[in-house]
């Protein structure tokens, strides 16, 4: 469901797409959402930023960000031996209503050349204990 969602965001952020085929993808996505299972996300104050250019360092995404609020952090993850991004960051807001914010502004936006899409950021699980999404968790 998250990769279908992901596809259609991408697929809908292009004007040709979008003005041939809009309105049966929000058809789907409707029918979609409706048997999903997924929790609504629980509001934070840091945000978790994916469709990101390699080339994007923590500086662009800091600057970009703060537009919209007191930014306390921001992140890109980066591969160890490129040290190009890995295509996702993660930004710290001051508060709440700050994220809520950067959120709207920046979700679905372009940033060095690329579609970037921003929500709130999943905590994680405590360590020794594996995530629901775990595909191996069964088998240890």
């Amino acid at each position: 469901m998250v990769l279908r969602t992901l596809i259609t965001r991408r697929l809908l952020s292009t004007s040709v797409f979008s003005s041939q085929f809009g309105a049966a993808v929000s058809n789907l996505n409707a029918a979609g959402s409706a048997a999903s299972d997924k929790p609504a996300p629980v509001p934070s104050d840091t945000l978790f930023v994916s469709g990101l250019n390699k080339r994007t360092t923590s500086e662009k995404l800091q600057e970009a960000f703060a537009k919209f609020g007191q930014v306390v952090h921001a992140k890109v993850v980066t591969d160890r031996n490129t040290g190009f991004s890995k295509g996702f960051g993660f930004v710290k807001y001051a508060t709440l209503e700050e994220a809520s914010k950067g959120i709207e502004g920046m979700d679905a936006k372009f940033l060095d050349g690329w579609v970037i899409f921003a929500e709130y950021a999943r905590p994680r699980p405590p360590l020794g204990q594996t995530g629901p999404q775990d595909p191996y968790a069964q088998r240890r």
